[in-house]
């Protein structure tokens, strides 16, 4: 409720009681659990405030809160709010799309859990035309170095025969080091772009590149209860 500057100023005004006594002295320990603490006789809600933030993450940025060799993280583009955030799981530095921030632990793991298999969307624009067959190979399982990756969704959505190009939108359940790409050079098929454009039920909607916004409760409560059912 304020800052520890600020919150000095209540206790040397008087106005801060534990348990019913006002406490003056600056660095009077509380323990929060057995005691109750006030402000102008009001008690203080000490419950942590937990946030969740979705962003529209740009090319460039590293997903973490700190790194010293990153020149941006994905932390600076969310500004206002105090508690510390952290990524749910990881994009690419090069990788675009919806990544989602928060301070809730338990929250994270749910999200990022191999054993949870909330599914995530990307839209990865490659070099060539790719074929049914090879989209069959996505959706079936492709042999990479580290084991051959678990049943995706692969389609088709756009194919631009002047320019060589191919947009396909992929689903998939895990979340290795950069699987897609993976699995787009496993096919012969370099990755020009990629965007991450859903997350279990969250898709970026009419975010900007840099944007971001909080997600409401119902969105929160979607995603546990999707977790819990894929145990």
């Amino acid at each position: 409720m304020a800052s520890r500057r600020e919150a000095e100023k209540l206790i040397s005004a008087g106005r801060v009681s534990v348990n019913g006594r006002v406490i003056m002295e600056l660095g009077a320990k509380a323990d929060p659990d057995s005691t109750t603490i006030a402000v102008d006789g009001k008690p203080v809600d000490l419950r942590p405030k937990t946030i969740y933030v979705l962003l529209n993450k740009p090319k460039g940025y590293t997903s973490t809160r700190r790194d010293p060799h990153a020149a941006r993280v994905v932390v600076d583009l969310v500004k206002g709010i105090e508690a510390p955030l952290y990524p749910v799981g990881r994009l690419d530095v090069d990788t675009e799309g919806l990544i989602i921030l928060t301070n809730d632990g338990d929250f994270s793991f749910k999200m990022t859990h191999p054993k949870h298999n909330i599914p995530k969307t990307y839209r990865a624009e490659v070099r060539g035309k790719v074929t049914q067959e090879e989209l069959r190979r996505l959706s079936t399982g492709i042999m990479l170095n580290d084991g051959i990756t678990a049943p995706a969704r692969a389609i088709l959505s756009a194919l631009n025969t002047v320019r060589q190009v191919s947009i396909v939108e992929i689903t998939i359940r895990e979340g290795r080091k950069r699987q897609v790409r993976r699995m787009m050079d496993a096919i012969n098929h370099s990755v020009i772009k990629l965007t991450r454009t859903r997350f279990g039920n969250l898709s970026i909607g009419r975010l900007k590149s840099g944007e971001w916004r909080f997600l409401t409760q119902k969105e929160v409560h979607f995603l546990l209860d999707m977790a819990s059912k894929t145990k």
